[in-house]
């Protein structure tokens, strides 16, 4: 059932862009155009008349003392995709296309992950459903642009270099949930002023994850990335460790900077350190500008993958990604999903008895909305959908059945091919990590959910399509990332109105195509706005805080 992919090997590509350094060989070393006179007239020489070598060392001390202005002014607290200024020594010499290129090339711009080019449809005759489902959106020119104001900056001088108050936070739950958390730390340390220690992830209930911060992410990255909006340490100072500290694990939702700063900060001052526990998701979502910014720069820039699970992860997205273009869903078919959404399995009476059993004994679990039904909470668009409901739904969107699908998540419940079979009956082409990775790759990962999840992370970024079955953290963080490296199609299903026509047996599979297809079809990676919507995590939408509309002609992309 399982498309097998082991036998397949690619040493020669890789997803990392080109060294600066071969961008700046192609501008200053170029062989002049062959109808030059000057070049048949002069072809033999080899060596530069004395002028011309002057002038090009002076052109390339310019060219690396405007490399550095970059780096320095970009690490001084701007990530901005912008020109160099005119005043700069590099206007005289190059070009404004190769300035853009340069500014892109610094390397406090560039996104912790890149994905593999987006792959062209199958070869051979496509129906125009198939056509239009592998077709990308249209980023409408809007890239990363993190341009923090002047006043910001100037802040960041003396934040960068705070030795005096520390912020210690304990983060909690799965890998996303887990990156939500770091974003707000990081954001919290800057409204108090505070150095920030490098997070601690408490030890996950449900799958018994001890992994530490440096086990999942790249913490020097973490730091260098940080160091010009927060300072950030391993450990607290020898002077730290035997002073009084304030716990912290109740705190109310959507709590402001200025709730921050009153509650924190005199006690912070006075204490020099603070604990906070119980973080997920209670920092406002509007934010003032600057910080909404220094979340997307903690999101997208600062939080990568450690090098061994993102060496991994880049394997694993080579090999779906030389067989063509292919679809990543993240199936929320897991138990503890069941048992706390309240919803039944679709895999029979003897499986949805351990659900409501385990729920029973359980009850806390159950996550709101208990006066409802089964049936209300899923015609509600409260349940995942289940495999047969997945399979119906890329089916009316125009997947393509040879299409290869990608399956991230853990271990659906009730055995992964039993779970698994009406989707694998209409879409055979189906890869998990399990199945894709070679011998001995993934037992590094035993028992650590967060890595694994990390995995499927960089696999699913790179895919053509992504589809989750349920919202959560991986689908609002694969929607903005997906959106801030270019546009890549995401498709968050429309349950609340697709379920009903699935189960009216009047509607023929034509007629559920095509109203399917309408019910999604502003929904799939265009650009949409955060402006106005209050709920919107600006992590899942960046735009317009942290992507700008670019002129065509001076765009900067890194893509």
């Amino acid at each position: 059932m399982a498309k097998s992919m082991r036998t397949i090997k690619n040493p020669f590509f890789t997803s990392h862009p080109p060294s600066p350094f071969f961008h700046f060989s192609l501008l200053f070393f170029s062989p002049p155009k062959k109808s030059s006179p000057r070049y048949l007239n002069h072809h033999h020489q080899t060596r530069c008349s004395p002028p011309q070598f002057f002038l090009l060392l002076i052109s390339l001390s310019l060219v690396f003392s405007g490399i550095s202005f970059l780096t320095s002014s970009l690490d001084s607290g701007s990530t901005c995709f912008s020109t160099v200024s005119p005043s700069s020594s590099l206007n005289f010499f190059i070009s404004d296309d190769n300035r853009h290129l340069l500014t892109s090339l610094a390397v406090s711009t560039a996104p912790s992950l890149f994905p593999l080019p987006a792959r062209g449809g199958y070869s051979g005759n496509m129906t125009e459903e198939e056509k239009e489902f592998w077709k990308q959106p249209n980023g409408e020119g809007y890239k990363p642009c993190l341009d923090f104001s002047l006043d910001y900056r100037k802040k960041s001088a003396r934040v960068s270099k705070e030795k005096r108050r520390f912020l210690v936070v304990v983060v909690s739950g799965g890998l996303n949930q887990q990156r939500n958390q770091i974003v707000d730390a990081v954001v919290i340390a800057r409204i108090l002023e505070a150095a920030l220690v490098v997070p601690v992830l408490q030890v996950n209930r449900v799958w018994g994850d001890e992994s530490e911060f440096s086990d999942i992410f790249d913490v020097e990255h973490f730091k260098k990335t940080l160091r010009s909006d927060v300072r950030i340490v391993s450990s607290l100072p020898s002077t730290h460790l035997m002073s009084r500290q304030t716990i912290e694990n109740q705190i109310p939702w959507d709590v402001s900077p200025v709730w921050i700063r009153a509650k924190f900060f005199k006690l912070l001052t006075e204490e020099g350190l603070l604990v906070l526990k119980g973080l997920d998701s209670r920092l406002a979502k509007n934010l003032p500008l600057d910080l909404q910014k220094l979340r997307c720069k903690v999101a997208f820039h600062a939080l990568r993958f450690a090098a061994p699970i993102e060496n991994l992860g880049n394997r694993l997205a080579r090999r779906m990604w030389i067989e063509g273009p292919y679809i990543a869903l993240h199936l929320r078919l897991e138990k503890d999903v069941w048992v706390r959404t309240g919803c039944l399995t679709g895999l029979g009476s003897e499986f949805d008895r351990v659900i409501a059993e385990t729920r029973m004994a359980q009850p806390r679990y159950l996550t709101g909305r208990l006066n409802m039904s089964y049936t209300e909470r899923r015609l509600a668009g409260f349940c995942p959908l289940n495999a047969f409901e997945i399979a119906r739904l890329l089916k009316a969107l125009g997947a393509p059945s040879n299409a290869s699908i990608y399956i991230a998540g853990g271990e659906p419940f009730g055995g992964g091919p039993r779970a698994l079979e009406p989707l694998a009956k209409v879409f055979p082409n189906l890869v998990t990590k399990e199945t894709l990775a070679h011998k001995g790759e993934l037992l590094p990962y035993t028992n650590r959910s967060s890595a694994l999840a990390a995995i499927d992370y960089i696999v699913s970024l790179s895919s053509n399509v992504f589809l989750p079955s349920h919202g959560g953290n991986m689908a609002k963080a694969m929607q903005g990332n997906r959106a801030y490296v270019g546009h890549r199609k995401f498709i968050m299903p429309n349950k609340r109105a697709m379920l009903p026509l699935m189960e009216n047996s009047s509607v023929s599979e034509s007629e559920l195509s095509l109203v399917t297809r309408k019910l999604h079809h502003k929904t799939q990676g265009h650009p949409e706005s955060r402006r106005g919507r209050r709920d919107r995590d600006v992590v899942a939408y960046p735009v317009p805080e942290c992507m700008c509309r670019h002129r065509k002609h001076r765009s900067v992309g890194f893509f």
